[in-house]
């Protein structure tokens, strides 16, 4: 666990360690099933001609490194935090690299948790840089400013690993009410320090990448717009550059379930997403071209559908163990109502917006 002068001072403890209820998957695909908005996600599919859902390829491998993180956001569909033990072994992460070495998937998608706390980080990363692969790792910035991790920036750079980076705003107030108290400004000196390398100027193999995320019960404004507005902020205010922005909706599970429901805005949110339901969007779904192995090796169709506990069509593979490139490019996409948060709108994926106008 990261000390605690390195940790952002977070506004509680994750819902695990409360052991409240909303902590177990089962319980929160229970709430949202009470909610009377209209058809249910395979019915809004359906009716598009898109049931069954099928992948249209497996172009990525996205891999959770574990629930332990050294801060604890309001918003976060993985309830991670520090006082999270769930990590990926060596062992598991061994057979993450032989499932890629014998398959030609050409991107590896590294998160957690702050995935930069798992033991074999560092070892993976090279693993896979020395397959091939283009790798990516979903960085939350402070763990930047941490110790043990303060030279990661320059082991980045290294591997020419693309970064994709959470900062909510470029205003202090704005990021530390979803983060925590003081994300904002240790955010900035790692922007700071990653520019000073050659991250978000443009340089071949560098690319930083910001992701937003709505603070309230909204959906994100459109990514074009938001990501000329954040440009000229933060370079105005902070002298920061960056190659993209990424704006992602919040998914009504977990941590952002909870807030809904403290806060009252669950039904006119969950009524919005479905309103706002895009079949357009629902063509590009981003678990119709990866899959994602969960901490434990465990395989799901995506990182949201592994936090509900949601497994793969039983006629796949469970474990990345068991890998099979065939049987898991030819399988049945599992959905509910949560997977209404990818279409609404624009949509939204782990790459930020479909592209897709509503």
């Amino acid at each position: 666990m990261p000390p605690d002068d390195e940790a952002p001072k977070p506004f509680r403890k994750s819902l695990h360690a409360r052991r409240l209820p909303l902590s177990a998957p089962d319980r929160q695909l229970l709430q949202l099933g009470e909610i009377a908005i209209g058809p249910n996600f395979d019915e809004a599919l359906s009716a598009e001609g898109l049931w069954p859902l099928k992948p249209t390829g497996i172009d990525v491998m996205q891999i959770n490194l574990g629930k332990l993180c050294n801060q604890t956001c309001r918003h976060c569909h993985v309830d991670a935090g520090p006082d999270r033990t769930e990590v990926m072994s060596r062992q598991t992460a061994e057979a993450c690299v032989e499932a890629l070495r014998r398959t030609a998937i050409p991107t590896v998608d590294i998160t957690g948790g702050a995935p930069e706390l798992n033991p074999s980080f560092r070892w993976l990363v090279e693993q896979c840089v020395a397959l091939g692969r283009h790798v990516m790792n979903r960085c939350n910035l402070t763990i930047l400013q941490t110790g043990p991790h303060g030279d990661l920036p320059e082991f980045f750079a290294r591997h020419q690993v693309e970064l994709v980076c959470s900062l909510p705003h470029y205003e202090r107030g704005c990021t530390d009410v979803q983060r925590g108290g003081g994300v904002f400004d240790k955010s900035i000196a790692a922007l700071r320090r990653l520019n000073e390398i050659g991250y978000g100027r443009g340089a071949p193999g560098l690319r930083l990448v910001l992701v937003t995320n709505p603070v309230g019960a909204t959906l994100p404004a459109p990514q074009a717009q938001l990501e000329a507005e954040w440009r000229r902020e933060l370079e105005r205010r902070h002298g920061v550059t960056f190659d993209a922005l990424y704006t992602i909706t919040n998914m009504p599970i977990s941590r952002y379930l909870d807030w809904l429901l403290e806060s009252g805005n669950l039904d006119h949110y969950l009524r919005t997403l479905v309103e706002s339901f895009n079949p357009r969007a629902a063509r590009e779904l981003m678990c119709r071209s990866m899959i994602s192995v969960g901490w434990d090796g465990r395989l799901h169709d995506c990182d949201f559908n592994q936090m509900l506990d949601i497994p793969l069509d039983e006629r796949a593979p469970t474990h990345i163990r068991d890998f099979d490139f065939e049987s898991l490019r030819t399988r049945t996409i599992q959905t509910n109502r949560h997977c209404f948060g990818c279409t609404a709108g624009t949509g939204s994926s782990c790459g930020g917006t479909l592209a897709i106008s509503p």
